[in-house]
C-alpha cells in the first residue's frame, strides 16, 4: 500500500526526464523532438497531479519535486529551445560567430525563460490564493505555446517554397526573423509568468455552463482549432486562454456580483 505513495513522484521525474532528453535534443540540431519533449512532460505533469489526488499521495517533497521538474521541463528546455530556432533562422547569431557586442548577446535572450519560470514556481508555492486559479501564467502553458514554434518555422520553411503559407506560420517566422520583436516576445512571455493577472483553472467544483463558461469556450475552442491547425493551434490556444482570463477578470457578471 505504501508504493503507491510514490506513484505520482515516480511520475513526476518521467516529466524531468523529458525535459532533460529534451536539451539533449535541442542542442544535437532536434529542436522539433525538444518540443515533442515539453509535451511528453505536460502529459505527465497532469498525470501525477491526478494521480496524487486519486491516491491521496500528497507531500512536500511530492510539491517540490514538482516544481523542479517544471523548472528544467517547461522553463530551461522553452528557452533553449528559443535561442536554437532563433540561431537557426538566423545563422550569423550563432554563438561564438564574430558579431559585436550588444548584438552578440541577443541569442541569450531567451535564458530569462527560465529565470522568470523559477519565479513563477517560487511564487506558485508559496501563494495561497492560487489553490482554485492562477495568478500569472503557468508555466506548463508556456512551455506548450514555446513547443509549437519549431514546427511552426518548419512547416513556414517547407510551405515558404510554394508561397503558400498560413498567417500563423508567417506570425511566428517574422517573430524569429526580427530580433526586436523575438525580444519583445519573450518580455512579454516573462512579464505574464510572474504577472498578478488572474487566471482560471480547468477544475470543475460543479458542472453548470454559468459557472464554467469560460473553461467550457476554452475547451470547445481549443478542440475546434486543434482540428484546423493541429499542433500549430497551441500558441493560438495559450494566447485565447490569457484573453479569456484577461475578460473574466475584468467584465463583470452576475456570478462575481
Amino acid at each position: 500500500m505504501r508504493l503507491t505513495k510514490h506513484i505520482p513522484n515516480f511520475i513526476t521525474c518521467c516529466n524531468l526526464l523529458c525535459g532533460c532528453a529534451g536539451i539533449v535534443l535541442c542542442f544535437n540540431g532536434h529542436i522539433a523532438g525538444a518540443g515533442m519533449m515539453i509535451m511528453a512532460a505536460a502529459l505527465f505533469d497532469f498525470c501525477d497531479g491526478f494521480a496524487a489526488r486519486a491516491l491521496h499521495a500528497y507531500s512536500a517533497i511530492g510539491k517540490d519535486l514538482d516544481s523542479l521538474a517544471d523548472v528544467v521541463s517547461f522553463g530551461v528546455l522553452p528557452g533553449m529551445i528559443m535561442m536554437q530556432v532563433f540561431i537557426a533562422v538566423n545563422p550569423d547569431y550563432h554563438i561564438g560567430s564574430a558579431i559585436p557586442y550588444p548584438q552578440a548577446l541577443l541569442p541569450w535572450v531567451p535564458c530569462l525563460i527560465p529565470v522568470f519560470s523559477a519565479l513563477r514556481l517560487a511564487k506558485f508555492n508559496n501563494d495561497p490564493r492560487q489553490t482554485d486559479s492562477f495568478r500569472g501564467l503557468p508555466v506548463p502553458a508556456n512551455g506548450l505555446l514555446i513547443a509549437a514554434l519549431p514546427f511552426v518555422v518548419q512547416s513556414y520553411l517547407v510551405n515558404a517554397a510554394g508561397g503558400s503559407v498560413s498567417f500563423i506560420q508567417q506570425a511566428v517566422y517574422t517573430l524569429f526573423s526580427t530580433p526586436v520583436l523575438m525580444i519583445i516576445f519573450v518580455l512579454v512571455m516573462c512579464f505574464l509568468l510572474v504577472s498578478e493577472l488572474p487566471l482560471f483553472a480547468l477544475k470543475f467544483k460543479s458542472y453548470g455552463f454559468s459557472q464554467n463558461k469560460y473553461a467550457y469556450v476554452l475547451i470547445a475552442s481549443s478542440a475546434v482549432l486543434l482540428l484546423l491547425y493541429r499542433i500549430e493551434a497551441l500558441p493560438l490556444i495559450i494566447i485565447l486562454y490569457v484573453l479569456l482570463s484577461a475578460v473574466k477578470h475584468f467584465i463583470p457578471t452576475s456570478d462575481k456580483q
